[in-house]
């Protein structure tokens, strides 16, 4: 075992934890290690001749909390020299060296390379169903827009041309779409997928659903979906347009779709939390890169991330291990 660093010796030291500290250590405890690092395993470069790799584990580590804390590549490589609690997580200390930016680079490429962002989101959502976590009997589906720049000032002088505009309300958007398939149950994405930000959201629908769930919730955008799915009793809960609620007359039967239509609402409201933890928690405001294969392994990577942290709670009581708290 290497000597730590005088900085990560005084870090070991000190005694408050800050809300980093905490989140960090609550995402090492629910956070497969094991099985994400048996997916990685086959296709990471050995020791052997030239530079020695470093430990997969560490840059799966490192990888994760690029992820979590919306850091670029050269961001990531000062916030390990800069941040003792990045380093203890990572594995990592001053003594030794630390991971350039090509080098957390490349290990993001590898991932990209070998389409790994969907075996994770796999692994993390089979660990979610043993523990009862992720029933699947009913599903939520929707989509957001992801900005992305609409500046040319770049070596080719153009938008990215896989990236489309569309007009949302009286607003343009310039960007892709994330589309998501949710356990009505628990909130957990199930399943992702990705488009320019024109293609409508119905067009993606079959591609949101497992294939076992017995109801589907979704709103207005979706109307002409049932037709799209070819399965017999699959119950479809979309959402009636507003200015058609409008055009009914004042009554009973108005105040029964109303009441209907805030069910229905309630039960889609899911589907915003996963949302929110990747745009607000996770920094995920802009796409961090150019072309859509680049950004959908983000994006899904993201969602298998945002499922832990959601039920990181109940994952921790199931181990016994007391959540921290920031001091």
């Amino acid at each position: 075992m290497s000597q730590i660093s005088f900085a990560d010796a005084e870090y070991a030291g000190k005694r408050k934890k800050t809300r980093r500290e905490v989140f960090l250590e609550e995402m090492d405890v629910v956070v497969p290690w094991r099985v994400l690092l048996k997916i990685i395993e086959p296709h990471y470069p050995v020791a052997g001749r030239g530079r020695r790799p470093y430990a997969l584990e560490s840059m799966l580590r490192v990888h994760l909390m690029q992820n979590w804390f919306a850091l670029s590549d050269p961001a990531m490589e000062e916030a390990l020299y800069e941040i003792a609690s990045l380093r203890s997580f990572a594995r990592l200390n001053l003594n030794e060296p630390i991971p350039d930016e090509t080098t957390i680079l490349n290990f993001r490429h590898l991932l990209e390379a070998n389409d790994l962002a969907d075996d994770i989101l796999k692994a993390v959502n089979a660990l979610l169903a043993r523990k009862d976590l992720l029933l699947k009997r009913g599903s939520i589906v929707d989509a957001t827009i992801i900005a992305a720049p609409s500046s040319t000032k770049n070596a080719e002088g153009e938008r990215d041309p896989e990236m489309h505009q569309t007009k949302k309300g009286n607003q343009w958007f310039f960007g892709m779409k994330a589309h998501i398939g949710v356990d009505a149950d628990s909130g957990l994405v199930h399943t992702v997928t990705t488009t320019a930000a024109n293609e409508a959201d119905v067009e993606q629908v079959t591609d949101l659903l497992h294939g076992k769930e017995e109801q589907v919730w979704a709103d207005s955008g979706y109307r002409g979906a049932p037709a799209r799915v070819d399965r017999e009793n699959l119950q479809w809960h979309i959402a009636v347009r507003p200015s058609d609620i409008a055009k009914l007359p004042e009554g009973r039967a108005k105040t029964k779709v109303r009441k209907a239509e805030h069910r229905k609402a309630s039960m889609r409201a899911k589907v915003e939390h996963p949302f929110r933890v990747v745009k607000r928690q996770f920094g995920l405001v802009k796409v961090r890169f150019r072309g859509l294969a680049k950004n959908t392994a983000h994006v899904v990577t993201l969602f298998a991330l945002s499922n832990l942290w959601m039920v990181r709670k109940q994952l921790m009581a199931m181990t016994g291990v007391v959540r921290p708290k920031a001091a």
